[in-house]
């Protein structure tokens, strides 16, 4: 699926050529995380729901703030596009 200029591959998200999030079965069991790191997608956004983003790049610096913000609007086209598909 392309999702304006988001590529869908594998259980990777890739923005712009660049990996944000992706799914390895060896890597926590398969869990989406943010690439290069072991911190679930899902922390994210347990932090927004909560304390916020910045406390979540406090919490976890191996998460850069753009992939953060990548993998948030990326989440919110998602939803978009499976509202559509509905």
């Amino acid at each position: 699926n392309d999702l304006t200029g988001t590529k869908w591959t594998g259980g990777t998200i890739m923005i712009a050529e660049e990996m944000a999030v992706h799914s390895d079965p060896e890597i926590m069991g398969g869990v989406p995380v943010f690439v290069g790191t072991r911190v679930p997608l899902k922390n994210l956004f347990d932090y927004l729901a909560g304390s916020g983003l910045s406390e979540f790049l406090r919490q976890f610096p191996s998460v850069n703030r753009d992939q953060a913000l990548s993998a948030i609007r990326h989440a919110g086209e998602a939803l978009a596009h499976d509202a559509r598909a509905d």
